[in-house]
C-alpha cells in the first residue's frame, strides 16, 4: 500500500514539475487576433508558416507574414 501511494507521489510530482517547464507565448497578428500558446511556437517552417498549439490544444498554422509579434506571456 505504501508503494503505491509513493509512486502515485512521484508520478504527481513529475507532472507538475514538467508542466512548469512550458513557456506560455502570446502570438498577435496583423490584424489584432491573439493566440495564447502552450509553448514557445516552431518559428517559420520551410513553407512560411508558424506552428504551434493554443492553450485548447487546437493546432495553429499562421502565414509567417500574418504575425505581428511573439512574446512570452507576463
Amino acid at each position: 500500500m505504501n508503494i503505491r501511494i509513493l509512486g502515485v507521489s512521484v508520478a504527481v510530482m513529475a507532472l507538475l514539475a514538467l508542466g512548469g517547464c512550458s513557456t506560455r507565448t502570446v502570438v498577435t497578428l496583423q490584424n489584432g487576433t491573439q493566440y495564447l500558446t502552450k509553448d514557445i511556437p516552431n518559428t517559420r517552417t520551410k513553407d512560411g508558416f508558424y506552428e504551434f498549439e493554443d492553450i485548447s490544444g487546437k493546432k495553429v498554422r499562421v502565414k509567417a507574414d500574418d504575425v505581428a509579434t511573439v512574446r512570452k506571456e507576463k
